[in-house]
């Protein structure tokens, strides 16, 4: 039978485009499943402020009346202007092991975009760095974090073969914390406390947090200015994201620093793994998605390094590390031992030197492609 692609125009195309993966990896022992609606609220403007800047087309692909794969172009407005170039992407590419699928999803995103006056594509990559980014090359025998995105190794081999070649990697990290911290790295962190007049915040509620959410994310389009695929997100995206991942955290693993004036120096957003949980939920909190989830956050055995960010002028002052180490003591007081990190850009060394004072190994690689249109 031949293929036939399809835009995603009316309800049942978008059904499709959502739950495509969950029949490409319903055998599949390490990918996360994640919640349905999210997802399909992501692709709808009325709900993700995202389509304010960003112009999308989403595509399906059918054989023989059945879904067998998809990807989206996303012309992305404020990363066009920060760049100086006409980059478009392609984002949340899904097909089965048939050469001609992918083939014929890459060669409608291509057109679309050259008509849209782009003159590169570079992907995967989403709405911003805080969406699906990244196509995973290394580390397929790994539970991913729910932050990070998992792929079929056989991806790789039909995206060379459209063309794409390497923009840039991530690295994503497993981390074994150990069960006492060396006297010195106390007496450093005091001594650069000390020196520069900052002290930690800790949480014990939502209610804790609530202050600081808007300055987490003011403190992030800072501290992420200058790294790939990144870009200023406007006021009503923060609020997006806060909605949605706020909720899900457990107060006490996120960490604020704050200089002596009480603006925030540096943070770190921190959560129990939910990995296994989002996997026995498969998508949906109900009727008991929810229960397996809040378990996993009162009940942690791991945990998934989710974001870390630095005042740009204070990144090479020791701020990072009192964050760990703040991090480490809540770790140790719940008996938490391994910590796997969500990706870093394979050039951002000030973020990977954080693991230097601890055991790890560097387990995942992600990539963006780009190819010239």
């Amino acid at each position: 039978m031949s293929i036939i692609i399809k835009e995603v125009s009316d309800k049942k195309s978008l059904e499709d485009f959502v739950k495509l993966p969950y029949r490409l990896y319903k055998e599949n022992n390490y990918w996360i499943p994640p919640i349905i609606s999210d997802e399909r609220n992501a692709l709808k403007p009325e709900k993700n402020p995202a389509f304010e800047f960003c112009t999308v087309k989403f595509w399906v692909a059918y054989k023989d009346n059945v879904c067998v794969g998809r990807i989206g172009g996303i012309v992305n407005a404020l990363w066009i202007e920060k760049e100086k170039r006409n980059i478009g992407r392609f984002t949340r590419a899904e097909f089965i092991n048939d050469k001609e699928v992918p083939a014929l999803l890459f060669a409608t995103v291509e057109k679309w975009l050259k008509e849209q006056g782009m003159e590169e594509v570079q992907g995967p990559l989403g709405f911003s760095n805080l969406d699906h980014q990244g196509l995973l090359i290394e580390g397929h025998d790994w539970l991913p974090s729910i932050a990070s995105d998992y792929h079929w190794d056989y991806y790789q081999n039909y995206f060379e073969a459209a063309g794409y070649e390497k923009e840039i990697d991530w690295l994503e990290f497993r981390i074994t914390f150990p069960d006492a911290l060396p006297e010195k790295s106390f007496k450093v962190a005091e001594m650069i406390m000390g020196r520069y007049g900052l002290r930690p915040v800790n949480f014990t509620s939502s209610k804790e947090i609530e202050p600081y959410k808007q300055e987490v994310f003011d403190l992030f389009n800072q501290a992420f200015a200058n790294l790939f695929g990144t870009f200023a997100l406007p006021q009503k995206l923060i609020e997006y994201y806060m909605g949605k991942f706020f909720p899900m955290l457990n107060p006490k693993y996120v960490k604020v620093i704050l200089d002596k004036e009480d603006k925030m120096a540096g943070f770190l957003v921190a959560l129990p793994s939910l990995s296994k949980a989002m996997q026995k939920a498969n998508g949906k909190l109900l009727p008991f998605g929810w229960w397996h989830i809040m378990r996993a956050l009162k009940k942690p055995k791991e945990m998934d390094l989710m974001l870390t960010g630095v005042r740009p002028e204070l990144q090479k002052l020791g701020v990072a590390a009192l964050l760990m180490n703040e991090l480490w003591k809540t770790a140790e007081a719940d008996g938490v031992k391994f910590v796997e990190t969500t990706g870093m850009l394979e050039n951002n060394n000030v973020a990977i030197q954080m693991w230097k004072s601890f055991e790890h190994i560097q387990h995942k690689r992600k990539r963006c492609f780009k190819k010239t249109l």
